[in-house]
């Protein structure tokens, strides 16, 4: 590894937690040791759920809203407050904390009233990943490992407990949750790594933000405007972003990718590219047009001077 991986991955832990000092500074594997557990007999028992940032990625607020049987908008307006994501200016969103003790709205002294469908940085805690990239996206070159958030308050850490961070990503079914939102947080980090010397057009945020968190607009965007006659979309996938969710937000997700950054899977119809040549074209003969009638005016206005020059010293003779 080298010297410059090696200091991305120390600014990636200085920077994981608000408090650096909760991230143990070691790194670990799918199978290091772990001893934890939390439960209700646990003295902190949701004492994580106050005061704290939980950022929501597109499955998680699709889940939740299918939870709660409300639309996305809703859950959105009534849930969270916006937020942008990883020190980039992409806008997203986060739960938006209630009371005197910044409690999640969804927890209660039982416990959490949406656990079976809680938001992926729950269930990380208290293992976080990094996940490091060589050379693009290339899965073959992924580089992910594990560290320990332990905060003084947590005393899940006391419990007797023992299982490998694998054993514990499965009971908490981080997985399947890292398959849904790898792409997106590919998108954020992808949009980090340019730095803030390059901002988003207020249009590309207002899509991301659209796309990344109301999928029922995004699918009116695609389905009410003249997305389908401006881009290659087959017919299989028309109709399975028409109808399932799932497939519509991995759909965003390539749409997103390759309008902010240029990455390949969509592609613009023929006929609309040679439209706007063509219309380019005719503003270009436009401007010749215009250009020629100046250029024939002014010889024209010359034309008259000399002669009136040349009348004026036959005159003088």
């Amino acid at each position: 590894m080298s010297e410059e991986q090696r200091q991305e991955k120390a600014d990636f832990i200085k920077n994981t937690d608000k408090n650096p000092s909760h991230i143990q500074p070691e790194k670990l594997t799918l199978d290091s040791a772990l001893k934890f557990e939390c439960h209700p007999g646990v003295p902190c028992f949701t004492a994580c759920c106050h005061n704290i940032k939980i950022v929501l990625t597109p499955y998680d607020i699709l889940i939740l809203s299918r939870r709660l049987e409300i639309p996305a908008h809703e859950f959105i307006t009534k849930y969270t407050q916006p937020v942008f994501l990883e020190k980039t200016d992409m806008p997203g969103v986060q739960i938006k904390l209630t009371g005197e003790k910044k409690a999640c709205p969804f927890v209660t002294p039982d416990g959490c009233t949406v656990y079976s469908d809680r938001p992926t940085a729950c269930r990380y805690y208290p293992i976080g990943m990094a996940d490091f990239h060589e050379g693009g996206t290339n899965e073959a070159k992924e580089e992910k490992f594990f560290f320990l958030v332990k905060e003084p308050h947590c005393k899940g850490f006391e419990e007797p407990k023992r299982w490998t961070i694998r054993e514990w990503r499965v009971d908490q079914e981080v997985d399947e949750r890292d398959e849904f939102n790898k792409e997106w947080l590919r998108l954020v980090m992808r949009r980090k790594s340019f730095g803030y010397q390059a901002s988003l057009s207020e249009a590309a945020k207002r899509m991301f933000f659209m796309a990344s968190t109301d999928l029922d607009s995004f699918r009116r965007f695609i389905f009410e405007s003249s997305f389908l006659d401006t881009y290659e979309v087959d017919e299989e996938t028309v109709e399975k972003i028409r109808n399932d969710d799932i497939e519509l937000m991995r759909f965003s997700f390539t749409y997103l990718a390759n309008t902010l950054f240029g990455a390949e899977g969509m592609k613009i119809k023929k006929q609309k590219i040679d439209q706007k040549v063509q219309e380019i074209k005719a503003r270009q003969d436009e401007h010749l047009k215009k250009a020629e009638q100046e250029y024939l005016e002014l010889k024209a206005h010359r034309d008259r001077l000399r002669r009136e020059e040349e009348r004026m010293k036959q005159e003088k003779q």
